[in-house]
């Protein structure tokens, strides 16, 4: 992968990364590793990554010109307004600045600028104390993270052997893959999987053993 060039970025394609098999590339800071899923520029622009971070890292303070949205894997990721355990989900909007770090060393998955205009609400959630609610199915379960016009962001929980209709997703669906399994008519998927279906897509999915997966919709140009 050349560090320098965009990839990922024809939104009209279905993509598959198995973060699994992908190297840690390092940042401009150090201690901060990623692992880029899509890229618009080297160090500008649009992407979604996972960043990781070593124990007793420091990221210099920096402006977020179109928002960032972060989601924390495993961890704790900590800036000047907090500290933020595995499990929480963070919006800066627009225009915010900080300076995060890690003492103890975290992972994280990150979209940088791509906030809807007029979205400007900064955000924090530890999902371990929100509410989850019944999905349109009896196995499922979401808990809804953002929404913003047609653009919304949920974590879906589904239960062992569940199966969900055959379903159309007009303005595309992005998902990825915290713990368990997923599949569809294309594949088999476990855990730090990340795909991307693009808008007017369909499939049928299902998962074995159970599956959490952070997801958005709405989001992806026709």
């Amino acid at each position: 992968m050349n560090p320098l060039s965009s990839f990922n970025m024809d939104r009209h394609q279905r993509i598959v990364v198995d973060t699994a098999s992908q190297p840690w590339l390092a940042s401009p800071s150090a201690g901060v590793w990623r692992i880029p899923l899509e890229r618009e520029a080297a160090e500008s622009g649009q992407v979604t990554s996972l960043v990781r971070y070593d124990p007793n890292t420091h990221f210099p303070a920096h402006f977020h010109p179109n928002g960032e949205e972060i989601f924390v894997i495993d961890g704790i990721f900590q800036d000047e307004y907090g500290c933020y355990p595995a499990g929480t989900y963070i919006r800066n909007p627009p225009g915010s600045c900080h300076a995060p770090g890690s003492d103890g060393g975290c992972l994280l998955y990150v979209k940088l600028n791509m906030f809807p205009e007029h979205d400007a609400e900064v955000f924090r959630l530890d999902t371990h104390n929100a509410m989850w609610q019944p999905g349109i199915d009896n196995r499922l379960s979401t808990l809804p993270l953002h929404g913003y016009g047609q653009e919304k962001t949920i974590l879906l929980k589904w239960q062992p052997h569940s199966v969900f209709s055959l379903h159309q997703h007009d303005g595309g669906e992005e998902i990825f893959i915290l713990s368990g399994d997923f599949n569809d008519e294309q594949g088999h998927y476990e855990r730090g999987t990340w795909i991307r279906y693009p808008a007017g897509s369909s499939h049928q999915p299902s998962t074995k053993n159970g599956c959490l997966m952070l997801m958005k919709t709405g989001h992806l140009p026709l």
